[in-house]
C-alpha cells in the first residue's frame, strides 16, 4: 500500500526491511519520511516569518582573523622599539588549525521549530548543546571531541516558492543565534544545505559572510538536490563528484584568502545512487571532505549500508555516520557509541538526528 503521492507508507517500509539489499531497505525507510520532513521543514521555517536571506550583513559578521596581543623582540642596544601587535592566526573552536586526526566531530542536527528534522529542533538550544557535550564524551576514544551544531541553513520545500527553487533559506537571526551558541560552547557550526532546485554552489555562496569565520563549515544533503521536474519529498535527489569538487574549491578559496583553519565539507549519503562519479573527488588543501553514511534501520542494517557506502570510496575521504533517534528505533534500537566506533574505518564525524 502506498500513500496518495505514490510513495511507500511507513508500514510498508517496515515490512520491506526484511528483504532486499541494505541500501534498498534503508531507502524504503527513508522514502516514508521524505514527504513528512519536507512538510515539517516548511512548517518550522514558517515560525520565523518570511524566507530570510540566509546571510549576515557585512557589518554584523565578525572577522575570521582575530588579532592577538604580543610584543616584538627587544634589541640588545640602548634603543628599545615600541611593542607591536602580532596577528594570531584563526583557530578551530577548541584549538589548532587541523581537524584530523586530532579531533572526532560529534554533533546534533536540526532546525528550531521543526522537531521532526532533528535534535536541535526541539527544547532549549543551550540545554540541547549541554546534552550534546555529555553525549560527545562517549566518543572520546583516543581523540579529542569537537561538538558540532549542524543547522539547516537551506531547507528543501515541497512547494516552489516565489523563485521556483523549492527551497527556503533560514533567517539570518537564526544563523546568528546558533553561531553565538557555538562560540559560547567552543563548538563548530555546520551549515546544512538542502538545495531543492537551486544550485548547491549558489546556496553555499549565499552563506559567504558566515563561512569566513573559522568555526563554520558546510554540510550538503544530496538527497534533497532536485533536478528539473523533481519535487522534494517525492523522490531522491542527487549530486556528482564534480559538484562536490566545485563546492570544495570555493571553500578552499575562502580558507586561503582569510588564512582560516580547516573548514569541513560534509556530504550526507543515504545510497550510492545519490552521488554519481564519486571517483573524481579529489583532496583540496584546507577542506577535509567527509562522507557521512545516512542510512536508517537496525544496527545490522546500518552496518550493511555502511559497508556498501565505504567500500571502494576514494582514499582521501573522511567518514561520518548518522544516527536517528526515532527512525532507527522503530522496531529496533539505537546503536551504542562503542558499536559506532567499531566500524571500519572508524567514523570521524558522528551526528544524531
Amino acid at each position: 500500500m502506498t500513500g496518495t503521492s505514490g510513495r511507500p507508507t511507513a508500514r510498508q517500509g517496515q515490512a520491506e526491511r526484511s528483504g532486499g539489499t541494505a541500501q534498498q531497505r534503508s531507502r524504503t525507510a527513508g522514502a516514508s519520511r521524505r514527504g513528512m520532513l519536507a512538510a515539517s521543514a516548511a512548517a518550522g521555517l514558517a515560525l520565523f516569518g518570511g524566507t530570510g536571506c540566509g546571510t549576515s550583513s557585512t557589518s554584523s559578521a565578525r572577522s575570521g582573523s582575530e588579532p592577538g596581543a604580543g610584543s616584538g623582540g627587544r634589541s640588545s642596544g640602548a634603543t628599545s622599539p615600541s611593542p607591536r601587535r602580532t596577528r594570531r592566526r584563526p583557530q578551530l573552536p577548541r584549538g589548532g588549525r587541523e581537524l584530523f586526526p586530532r579531533y572526532r566531530m560529534v554533533g546534533y542536527c536540526g532546525l528550531p521549530g521543526a522537531a521532526a528534522l532533528g535534535r536541535l529542533g526541539s527544547g532549549d538550544p543551550d540545554g540541547r548543546i549541554r546534552e550534546l557535550e555529555k553525549k560527545a564524551r562517549d566518543f572520546d576514544d583516543g581523540r579529542e571531541v569537537l561538538p558540532v551544531l549542524e543547522l539547516l541553513a537551506t531547507v528543501a520545500n515541497p512547494t516552489p516558492g516565489p523563485d521556483g527553487k523549492y527551497r527556503t533559506r533560514t533567517p539570518e537571526k537564526t544563523l546568528r543565534r546558533f553561531h553565538e551558541l557555538a562560540g559560547e560552547h567552543e563548538a563548530l557550526l555546520l551549515l546544512n544545505v538542502q538545495p531543492g532546485r537551486a544550485a548547491a554552489l549558489d546556496e553555499v555562496k549565499a552563506l559567504h559572510d558566515w563561512l569566513v569565520h573559522p568555526d563554520v563549515g558546510v554540510a550538503l544533503d544530496p538527497e534533497w538536490d532536485m533536478g528539473s521536474g523533481q519535487i522534494p519529498g517525492e523522490t531522491y535527489g542527487r549530486t556528482s563528484g564534480k559538484e562536490l569538487n566545485d563546492v570544495a574549491d570555493y571553500l578552499a578559496g575562502l580558507v586561503e584568502e582569510h588564512d582560516l583553519p580547516h573548514k569541513p565539507l560534509v556530504f550526507h549519503q543515504v545510497s550510492t545512487s545519490v552521488v554519481s562519479d564519486e571517483k573524481v573527488l579529489r583532496p583540496v588543501d584546507g577542506v577535509p571532505v567527509i562522507k557521512c553514511a545516512d542510512g536508517i534501520g537496525s544496527p545490522d542494517l546500518k552496518r550493511a549500508t555502511w559497508r556498501q557506502l565505504v567500500d571502494g570510496m576514494p582514499e582521501d575521504l573522511h567518514t561520518g555516520f548518522k544516527l536517528f533517534y526515532e527512525e532507527d528505533t522503530e522496531g529496533s534500537r539505537l546503536m551504542k557509541p562503542e558499536e559506532v566506533l567499531a566500524l571500519r574505518p572508524a567514523p570521524e564525524y558522528v551526528v544524531y538526528e
